[in-house]
C-alpha cells in the first residue's frame, strides 16, 4: 500500500453523524493528500450523545525495540461531525482559536473527528495533523455526537488488521504494511475520510486517517499521511511492502468500507 499522493479524480465516500442532515448525491471534486476526490455516501456512526510518486525521505527515528502495545479496542467511540461551515479549534477549553477547519474537507469529505474527551461545553478532538497524536478543543454546539462499536488493531509485526465490535474480535485480515524504511507509524489515529480511487494501485476504496508518515515529510505532493486501502498488487499481503500504508485486499477494503464510520479510531502497534 502507498502513502497518499496526487492521482486521477477520485470518488468521496460521504460518512454523516445521524443528527447531520444526510448530504444526497452531491458531486465534488477536491485535492487532497493524494490526489483530486468526489464523493459518494457510506455508514453513518450510531446515534448518540502501485503507484510510486516522487517521495522527499527523511531518516526514520531510530527507537530501540519496545514491547509490543497492548490492544486498545474500545467497545464504544463518540465521534464528532462538525454541522457548519468551519469549525474554531482551541488548545484549550473556553481558550481562543488557534485553527479553523473547513467542513467539508479538501475531498469534498465531510469533517469528522474521533472524541478524546469532554469537559463542559467543550470536545477534545483527534486532528489529523503533525504531530502525530495531535488534539484540540472544539464547541460542544458546532457537532453533532454520535457513537461507533468498531475499532481496528494492526499488528505490524505480523502483518494482520483485527476488527473489533463491542470490544470483542470478530474479523482478522492478513494486511501489508511498511517497510523498515518506511515503517507504518505506531500510535492511536482514526478514520478521516473515505475514497473510491480511479487510478491504479489503491483498490476500490481508501481511507485517510489521522497518522503521518515518520519517515516522509512529504509524498507524491502530499504531506506524507497514511491511508488504510485496497491495492492491485495482492501479492504483497502479508509482507513488509509499503510506504506505510496498511493494504489490504480488495475484497476486504470493501468489507470495510460498507462498515465503518469516520472517527473509527485505528490502533498500530
Amino acid at each position: 500500500m502507498h502513502l497518499f499522493s496526487n492521482v486521477p479524480r477520485r470518488r468521496t465516500i460521504f460518512i454523516v453523524a445521524a443528527a447531520v442532515v444526510v448530504v444526497a448525491a452531491i458531486i465534488v471534486t477536491s485535492v487532497l493528500v493524494f490526489g483530486r476526490d468526489q464523493p459518494v455516501s457510506s455508514p453513518s456512526p450510531s446515534p448518540s450523545m502501485s503507484a510510486t510518486p516522487d517521495a522527499a525521505p527523511t531518516a526514520p527515528p531510530e527507537t530501540a525495540d519496545e514491547p509490543l502495545a497492548p490492544v486498545n479496542a474500545p467497545a464504544i467511540s463518540t465521534v464528532a461531525a462538525v454541522l457548519g461551515a468551519d469549525v474554531p479549534v482551541s488548545a484549550e477549553p473556553g481558550g481562543a482559536a488557534t485553527q479553523t477547519l473547513s467542513n467539508p474537507q479538501e475531498s469534498g469529505a465531510p469533517l469528522v473527528f474521533l472524541v478524546v474527551a469532554q469537559q463542559g461545553d467543550w470536545v477534545q478532538v483527534q486532528l489529523a495533523q503533525r504531530p502525530n497524536g495531535s488534539t484540540g478543543w472544539v464547541p460542544a454546539s458546532a457537532v453533532a455526537l454520535s457513537t461507533t462499536p468498531y475499532a481496528l488493531v494492526v499488528t505490524t509485526s505480523t502483518n494482520t488488521l483485527d476488527l473489533y465490535q463491542d470490544g470483542a474480535l470478530v474479523q482478522s485480515y492478513s494486511v501489508a504494511t511498511g517497510t523498515g524504511g518506511t515503517p507504518t507509524p505506531v500510535g492511536n489515529f482514526a478514520l478521516t475520510e473515505l475514497l473510491a480511487p480511479t487510478n491504479d494501485g489503491y483498490g476500490p476504496y481508501a481511507y485517510g486517517t489521522t497518522a503521518f508518515s515518520d519517515a516522509l515529510n512529504s509524498f507524491g505532493g502530499g504531506p506524507g499521511q497514511i491511508g488504510l486501502h485496497g491495492t492491485d498488487d495482492t501479492a504483497s499481503i502479508g509482507t513488509d511492502a509499503s510506504h506505510g500504508c496498511v493494504r489490504m485486499t480488495n475484497a476486504d477494503i470493501t468489507a470495510l468500507a460498507k462498515l465503518l464510520p469516520l472517527g473509527t479510531p485505528l490502533q498500530v502497534r
